[in-house]
């Protein structure tokens, strides 16, 4: 018997922490920032509306309906077709992104690690760049925070859907919110760093142009973990009675809620120390490690937001490894400590060249691009948007957005934007997620 979720809670705290990851804290600010400020935030939270949000429900109706991991949905949907490799090509997309998100994972591990122990107390701004640069081009030091991020998730994993996934969501994103809760009162005393909340809310509308439209709708996107399988995988697992639409709409909520805190960290903290807003690693490990380390009680205030990192990193990790963990289940009968020890090992294999992309190996490149970068790029301007694109034709046109509304309105009194939501799926989503697709490319 399929296990399911304990609480509609857990559920949505656990698809949410799959959604909040790394991009919310260094990667939303800066667009918002650069696309238009409060102007960006309006034209964000309208694409969440009529483009996430469907999108969302579409992919957890497939895993609910069909009980199986992404792999499984698909052939037990579409039997006899060859649309079970879209499936296959979400697992694929979770496997690569993990492999090197888990690194990047482990440096921010690292760095927390540094700040309690006062290594990055008090060093002078210059010298951070040379302390990062460090620490991703030791083989030992990047390699080891990889393998150490690595079985934190596979631990949880191992426990399973109630006892571990769901039982540490419910840990893990309230405590999030609360240290980033905590280190936005605290930056928000500085002087300047209100004037940065106002610029960072203030709407431009002269500065929402289709480059920053295009921005927002990525943001999305990639927030909301669409086309990796962590939607239908987190869905197999839902009871027959949850108010899907309900919880998706929670869901969407706490993301976007989050990045907006996040933003409200970021970007005053810049302001207060007069820096320029970019994105990127350099944001968390040479920017903001050098703004925590010049303030009163820094090395607290840097431990503190290096570990919400380290929290937000393992939520969406922890849905990346059951995506592969649920299909090694589904399709090949293997147990969960088999699965997960086969899953976690192969990924962690597979990120091992991310992590010595920066340091020795960092010579060896993959279409010009190092090894992280390359596969960055892969999985995230070509695999992501083509499995979404294929998922939304899949939910509008060959399952049937009738099948898909029936789906969506069991657990539920009445689903009253089920019109709204048809038309959205067969449309707007899949020529959204083109645009995505064709924007990723060009912009390689």
């Amino acid at each position: 018997m399929r296990p399911t979720w304990g609480t509609r809670l857990g559920f949505v705290l656990a698809t949410a922490g799959a959604a909040v990851g790394l991009g919310n804290v260094w990667r939303f600010p800066t667009v918002v920032a650069h696309g238009g400020g409060g102007a960006f935030v309006a034209v964000f939270l309208i694409i969440v509306a009529a483009v996430g949000i469907p999108a969302l429900m579409g992919e957890l109706a497939i895993g609910r309906h069909a009980a199986r991991g992404p792999v499984g949905a698909f052939r037990r949907l579409a039997p006899g077709t060859r649309w079970p490799w879209v499936g296959g090509l979400g697992v694929a997309a979770a496997v690569a992104i993990l492999s090197f998100y888990s690194v990047i994972a482990g440096w921010c591990l690292g760095y927390a690690f540094h700040f309690l122990t006062g290594r990055l107390a008090n060093v002078p701004q210059p010298e951070l760049e040379s302390t990062f640069v460090r620490l991703v081009a030791s083989p030992a030091a990047s390699v080891g925070w990889h393998s150490v991020f690595m079985g934190l998730t596979a631990l949880v994993v191992f426990f399973g859907i109630r006892g571990g996934i769901e039982r540490a969501s419910k840990l893990l994103m309230p405590a999030m919110v609360l240290l980033l809760a905590i280190v936005a009162v605290r930056v928000l005393r500085l002087e300047g760093a209100m004037e940065g909340l106002a610029w960072f809310l203030s709407p431009r509308w002269r500065d929402i142009t289709a480059g920053a439209a295009l921005a927002a709708l990525g943001q999305v996107f990639f927030s909301f973990s669409l086309g990796m399988g962590v939607l239908i995988t987190y869905g197999s697992y839902l009871q027959r009675d949850s108010d899907l639409p309900g919880a998706a709409v929670w869901v969407a909520a706490a993301d976007v809620g989050i990045a907006l805190l996040a933003g409200s960290v970021v970007i005053p903290a810049l302001f207060a120390f007069d820096l320029p807003i970019e994105g990127g690693p350099r944001l968390l490990f040479v920017v903001l490690t050098g703004v925590f380390g010049a303030m009163p009680l820094g090395r607290l205030l840097g431990f503190l937001f290096f570990l919400l990192l380290v929290i937000a990193a393992l939520t969406s990790a922890i849905a990346l490894l059951e995506v592969g963990v649920t299909t090694l289940m589904d399709e090949w009968r293997w147990s969960r400590p088999r699965s997960v020890v086969a899953a976690a090992a192969f990924t962690f294999l597979l990120g091992v060249p991310s992590a010595l992309s920066q340091g020795p190996a960092g010579l060896v490149t993959v279409f010009g691009l190092p090894f992280l970068e390359a596969v960055d790029f892969f999985a995230s301007n070509l695999m992501l948007p083509v499995g979404g694109l294929l998922t939304a034709v899949f939910i509008g046109w060959t399952w049937g957005t009738g099948r898909a509304q029936a789906e969506l309105a069991t657990g539920t009194r009445r689903f009253r934007a089920a019109g709204v939501w048809g038309r959205a799926m067969r449309y707007l989503v899949p020529v959204a997620v083109g645009i995505v697709l064709l924007g990723g490319l060009l912009a390689g």
